[in-house]
């Protein structure tokens, strides 16, 4: 190297120096970053993680599946979200309870029912005393137009799971659901599993209401899993009360996927996409 050049490279030196004197203040020392130790300085006794060691973050058997949301817009369509229309219906249903055969009132859910052929429809559900109140209601004219009644003592199973379909189907649903069952020796005909309107089945399988993240008042009613708790309470006191004679008293509570024997699935595909089982504003239709 010429005297030059090594003139030059102390130049340098010289100039970096100065730098980093104008940015320390008086009294203050910089600290040189403290590299992490390696597998030598840590000890022989220490021996780097290998991968398998890590333990994973989630376990992939406990994640629950859930619904989409829907946005904000879609849920001013829904009826049952007006002010004052779900009360009207709750109040409607219970003029219509018999207080000798029902007893007294205990809660009140909303609720969509998964019928044998996948089609979602929407339901209120009233928790009474003696008996399981399934509605129909309709939320523009405000009118019930159907009511099932299912007596708490003759419920003997209830199920909750994730929904499951046929090997070969194309049909499908994401999330869980809650199935009830109250005779288990009657099994459907074949007409009936193959009428898409039958409703001579010996259960019900519900699911969660779109509704159920609008307001926290919605999402208590819709909550599946405390009404799954309320309804086996309730059916345990009603056994006890009332034995039926012949059937065993209690009820089975079962954790297993809830199977729907559709294989197609069309007309539930454009059903459940389009919300026909809902009361929605759909909007005007002409010119």
């Amino acid at each position: 190297m010429s005297a030059r050049e090594q003139g030059d490279f102390k130049f340098v030196e010289l100039g970096e120096e100065a730098v980093e004197q104008q940015s320390t203040k008086p009294g203050e020392r910089l600290e040189e970053p403290v590299e992490p130790a390696g597998p030598a300085e840590r000890g022989s006794d220490t021996q780097p993680e290998k991968p398998s060691d890590r333990k994973p973050l989630t376990n992939p058997h406990t994640v629950r599946v859930k619904r989409e949301p829907i946005d904000k817009h879609k849920l001013k369509r829904f009826f049952v979200l007006r002010p004052g229309t779900i009360e009207q219906a709750i109040e409607d249903i219970q003029s219509m309870m018999d207080e000798k055969e029902d007893g007294s009132f205990q809660s009140a859910w909303l609720l969509a029912e998964v019928d044998h052929w996948n089609n979602e429809k929407e339901r209120i559900v009233l928790l009474a005393e003696n008996s399981l109140l399934i509605c129909k209601y309709d939320f523009i004219m405000l009118s019930c137009e159907h009511i099932q009644r299912i007596p708490l003592n003759c419920i003997d199973r209830i199920c909750h799971g994730e929904f499951t379909f046929p090997q070969k189907s194309l049909d499908k649903r994401e999330g869980e659901g809650l199935r009830i069952l109250w005779d288990r020796l009657r099994e459907p005909t074949f007409l009936s599993r193959w009428n898409p309107f039958s409703g001579d089945f010996p259960f019900c399988t519900f699911t969660e209401h779109p509704v159920l993240e609008a307001s926290d008042k919605f999402t208590k009613m819709c909550a599946l899993d405390q009404f799954r708790d309320q309804l086996t309470q309730a059916a345990q006191r009603a056994h006890e009360k009332k034995p039926v004679p012949g059937k065993a008293n209690g009820v089975l509570v079962l954790k297993q996927p809830i199977l729907i024997e559709t294989y197609v699935g069309l007309m539930s595909f454009i059903g459940n996409q389009n919300k026909l089982g809902y009361c929605l504003a759909r909007g005007n239709m002409g010119f």
